[in-house]
């Protein structure tokens, strides 16, 4: 019973892990990357319907990234959503593709796009440390009913700190890059 508790802590963990590293693909850096547009919409015949499913984006060089709606009349609606997103750039639209140019980085931006990683850090460590609270309370409910034994409680606690004490590294490693990556001219 303990283990399963522990797989599902360790399975939560990691589901938080790599939430956060999905959130930090669209933090912009000065590179083109096409993760930027993946909180993106574009209404499609009256459905919202993520940007990646109706236009190919591709980089088409270090600072510009290439859309080719599937449909013609998909380019206004793309351009749309993307004016209306909050990431911050202008596409420009050709009538047949549109391509996104980032700006260079100015060091103010750098700077707030830094605090923002730090901040999307720190939710990720509280995601991982209400996991690890649960499950702690999940054992601890276990041995108060008797259906485990004090011992084996004691060790599933440490094995779920254990399991914090890993993901927590990890997300402070992932934010370490982030960082560097955002800082780098």
């Amino acid at each position: 019973m303990i283990d399963e508790i522990l797989e599902d802590a360790n399975e939560r963990m990691g589901k938080s892990l790599d939430a956060l590293r999905n959130t930090f693909g669209r933090i912009r850096t000065g590179r083109a990357n096409p993760a930027l547009l993946d909180g993106i919409f574009v209404d499609y015949y009256g459905v919202k319907t993520p940007l990646n499913q109706v236009a190919s984006v591709s980089v088409e060089d270090a600072r510009t990234l290439l859309l080719a709606p599937w449909e013609r009349p998909l380019v206004v609606e793309i351009e749309k959503a993307i004016l209306r997103s909050d990431v911050g750039i202008t596409p420009v639209n050709n009538g047949e593709v549109i391509r996104v140019p980032l700006p260079p980085l100015t060091e103010e931006n750098r700077r707030d796009l830094a605090k923002q990683a730090k901040a999307e850090a720190e939710n990720g460590r509280i995601s991982v440390r209400n996991v690890r609270r649960e499950a702690i309370a999940d054992i601890r409910e276990l041995v108060k009913e008797k259906e485990a034994a004090e011992d084996d409680g004691r060790k599933g606690e440490e094995r779920v700190q254990t399991y914090t004490d890993a993901r927590v590294a990890e997300i402070d490693k992932a934010l370490a890059e982030k960082e560097s990556e955002l800082m780098e001219i």
